[in-house]
C-alpha cells in the first residue's frame, strides 16, 4: 500500500469515527435553535424524578450559614417586596426559570407539596431568574400550569448566596435564619419525609 492509499484509509476511518459525534453536535445545535432542548431535558428529568431516585431527603446540612435577607424582590404585578419581611418563617426558596427544563420537571411536585403544608408557618418563594422583560412569560407559564404558589422575580441586587451556577437550586431556611438545606438540580420534594422535615422546622 502506497502512502496516498494509506492516507485515504486513515481519513476514511477518522471520518467513520467522527460521524456519530458530528451528528450528535448537529442534533444538539438544532434542538437549541428550535427551543426543543428545554423540552428534551424536561422529559428526561421528569422520568428520573418518577423513579424515586431523586427524592429529597430530610437531612439538614452540616454547615448552616446565616441567610442574607438584605435584598429586594418583586411580585408578578411588579410590586417590590423586601425579603426581610420573611424573617421568622421557614422558607422554601426555589430558583428557577421558564426556559429551564429540569426546573419545570420538579414544579408539579413542589405544587403538590405546597397544597399540603401550613402556609402560616412555611412560606414558598419561587424566584424566577427569567429576564426582567420576560415577566409576562412567567405569568403565562404559571397560569397555564395552574400553579398556586407565590412566584417572584429579582429586583436588582441578589446576595452572593443566590448567585448560583446551576438551576434549579432550592434553599430551605429555618425560622432563625439558617440555611439548613441546599439542593442543586431537580428533586422530588413531594414526599412524606420531606414534608415532615419542613413541618419539624416550623414547630
Amino acid at each position: 500500500m502506497n502512502y496516498k492509499d494509506h492516507a485515504r484509509k486513515m481519513i476514511f476511518h477518522l471520518f467513520t469515527l467522527l460521524k456519530p459525534i458530528a451528528s450528535a453536535l448537529v442534533l444538539v445545535a438544532l434542538l437549541q435553535l428550535t427551543g426543543l432542548m428545554s423540552s428534551v431535558s424536561y422529559v428526561a428529568q421528569w422520568a428520573l424524578l418518577e423513579t424515586g431516585l431523586k427524592d429529597a431527603d430530610n437531612n439538614p446540612s452540616e454547615n448552616q450559614e446565616d441567610f442574607d435577607y438584605q435584598f429586594t424582590i418583586k411580585d408578578l404585578a411588579g410590586n417590590k417586596v423586601l425579603f426581610e419581611q420573611f424573617k421568622g418563617k421557614v422558607l422554601f426558596l426555589n430558583l428557577w426559570a421558564t426556559w429551564c427544563g429540569p426546573c419545570r420537571a420538579e414544579m408539579d411536585g413542589i405544587q403538590n407539596l405546597y397544597t399540603k403544608i401550613d402556609k402560616e408557618k412555611i412560606t414558598f418563594i419561587m424566584l424566577s431568574l427569567d429576564k426582567d422583560g420576560d415577566q409576562g412569560k412567567v405569568v403565562d407559564y404559571l397560569q397555564k400550569k395552574n400553579f398556586t404558589f407565590h412566584a417572584y422575580l429579582p429586583s436588582g441586587y441578589l446576595p452572593q448566596q443566590l448567585r448560583v451556577s446551576q438551576i434549579p437550586t432550592t434553599f430551605v431556611i429555618s425560622k432563625d435564619g439558617k440555611i439548613v438545606k441546599k439542593e442543586i438540580g431537580s428533586m422530588q420534594y413531594d414526599t412524606p419525609k420531606f414534608q415532615k422535615f419542613l413541618e419539624t422546622l416550623s414547630q
